[in-house]
């Protein structure tokens, strides 16, 4: 589908995404020379996040000062135009803090509640997903499907948790998994998991809730790549942030039904 002003926003977030790894790298790289802060059972902030929270939000005000912007670190900015840029400057922050290499910047631009362009950018391997409302999703340039699976024993389920929901309700959909042949995974970084799933290397994701900054980029990318993902769940995403359920389509179904059940969900 060609529509020049989408592509130019996808193209903006492609490289501005870029841009803020390479930045983020500079952190990465002198590990012993952050300072870090706990905001809960292992949801940590350091003065990375900060910093290139700082730089995506400049960068896009230049390039869109009407867009409103909300990120995961600093107080949102309302906008005129109704486009609102969604970001997360380091998710996997406490792998970024460790010194494990699976993190990832995260850009996403909505309107009207849904989003139309999605960046996932993972630095450390210079992967970037990406896509745009009907344009397919690609890594790096090349296009990419979830899975062609029909069982669960045949991939690997990305499973996720934190501070805001009970983290026990996750325990049952991991038993599921395992007792169907499946493998459970998990890497501390909800956005990089999801597109995971949208390159077929993962063959689906659940977590009960996630803020709109880690997940709404990641979930365009996989629906763009033929995956099939639960609705938000909260009413505005932005505030209330969402359950989050995704898969290839052999295997979605399954995981929908494990998870509603495990999370008490209808």
């Amino acid at each position: 589908m060609t529509d020049p002003e989408a592509q130019k926003r996808l193209d903006f977030a492609i490289d501005l995404a870029r841009r803020a790894g390479e930045f983020s790298l500079t952190f990465f790289r002198e590990l012993d020379k952050l300072s870090i802060e706990s905001k809960g059972h292992q949801d940590l902030v350091s003065n990375g996040d900060r910093e290139v929270e700082l730089f995506v939000r400049a960068e896009i005000a230049k390039a869109y000062p009407d867009d409103g912007i909300v990120g995961e670190e600093h107080a949102p900015v309302e906008g005129t135009s109704g486009h609102v840029w969604v970001i997360d400057p380091i998710d996997g922050t406490a792998n970024f803090v460790r010194g494990i290499p699976q993190w990832c910047v995260i850009i996403a631009c909505m309107k009207d509640g849904q989003t139309h362009t999605g960046v996932v950018h993972e630095p450390v391997n210079n992967e970037t997903f990406y896509a745009r409302v009907g344009a397919g999703a690609f890594v790096n340039g090349r296009p990419i499907k979830v899975a062609s699976v029909s069982s669960i024993g045949e991939g690997a389920i990305g499973t996720g948790f934190n501070n805001r929901t009970e983290a026990e309700n996750i325990l049952p959909v991991v038993a599921e998994i395992i007792r169907g042949g499946g493998i459970f995974f998990r890497n501390a970084s909800g956005g990089l998991m999801l597109a995971y799933v949208a390159s077929g290397r993962l063959i689906g994701y659940t977590e009960e809730h996630m803020n709109a900054w880690d997940c709404v980029a990641a979930l365009l990318i996989v629906q763009e790549a033929g995956g099939e993902c639960v609705p938000y769940s909260r009413g505005d995403v932005i505030a209330n942030g969402t359950v989050v359920i995704a898969g290839a389509p052999g295997v979605f179904e399954w995981i929908r039904a494990v998870s509603f059940k495990a999370f008490g969900l209808a």
